[in-house]
């Protein structure tokens, strides 16, 4: 498998070729930790509630691409799109598993499910097909700088479980490999502006902020804890997302790179330690022992 990063139309674009993996195992029913972030509840709901997301999410996503698909002429983004949609389906298999993992913890999944399904599909019955393309489009761009923010620096997940940190870790790598698709779709097959482009940045960061606060509240009121509790996590919880030292904050200045009027995804570097991950899982056919060796090549 080649897995060089390969410069595209300029030397400051790069894009990574997208390979479906299927089948991959993390073993996620053999974990038996409840909190598995350090421990800590807060921070596991708050990606809990980020990963609850991605099943519906993703296959919204498909929806979304694929109703552009028969006005694409161009035969590598054809392929690229066919490709994508793979991708996403296994990523929708893979987190669904997950799921199953945190509702026999008696979290409310099926609830929250049927708030996420809502908003998906008012969305898509409601508003036009290039809005939904568009918001698609940011949302893949914003999941990608997630990815990078995560994996970067070996700090951020040092005190995980390890199945976590490897599905969380094949998820980045295949967000490297696709961030571009929908763009590319957006902009040349769909032809949408900078305007309603922005937008879309506006509503991803808005709606799914909103969304974000609700499954979290509804997660760790599932788990015991009092109103006085929670207040008292959600001030933790936001000095672990954005304070000083937060995970999600050396995402925010790469993702509001989306605004500038000449703005590509593969402008942004694939993370450095992409070839590793490749390389062992071809080695080892081990997931885990890939997304291990990924984590430890950060920095």
């Amino acid at each position: 498998m080649n897995v060089a990063v390969k410069h595209t139309h300029t030397s400051q674009y790069q894009r990574a070729d997208i390979h479906v993996r299927k089948d991959l195992d993390f073993k996620i029913n053999q974990v038996q930790t409840r909190y598995w972030y350090e421990n800590s509840a807060i921070k596991t709901r708050i990606f809990d509630a980020i990963c609850f997301t991605f099943p519906e999410g993703e296959r919204y996503f498909i929806s979304s691409v694929r109703a552009f698909r028969n006005q694409i002429t161009n035969p590598e983004l054809k392929a690229r799109v066919a490709d994508f949609i793979k991708q996403e389906a296994q990523h929708g298999i893979a987190h669904d598993k997950m799921n199953q993992h945190i509702e026999k913890q008696g979290m409310p999944v099926a609830a929250m499910r049927l708030q996420l399904n809502k908003m998906l599909n008012t969305m898509l019955e409601n508003r036009s097909a290039k809005y939904n393309l568009a918001f698609t489009a940011a949302s893949e761009h914003l999941t990608a700088m997630m990815a990078d923010a995560f994996y970067t620096h070996k700090s951020t997940l040092a005190h995980i479980e390890p199945n976590f940190r490897a599905l969380l870790a094949w998820h980045a790598i295949e967000e490297m490999e696709h961030r571009d698709v929908a763009f590319d779709v957006m902009s040349d097959v769909a032809q949408i502006s900078y305007f309603p482009r922005a937008f879309a940045m506006v509503a991803v960061l808005t709606k799914v902020g909103i969304l974000d606060v609700r499954l979290i509240n509804q997660l760790i009121k599932a788990d015991g804890y009092t109103l006085i509790q929670r207040i008292q996590l959600y001030r933790e919880g936001i000095s672990f997302t954005f304070g000083k030292h937060g995970v999600f904050t050396p995402m925010i200045k790469p993702t509001l790179s989306w605004f500038k009027p000449n703005f590509h995804p593969n402008k942004h570097p694939v993370i450095a330690q992409y070839p590793v991950w490749v390389k062992t899982l071809e080695r080892t056919n081990d997931p885990i022992a890939a997304g291990e060796a990924f984590w430890a090549a950060g920095k």
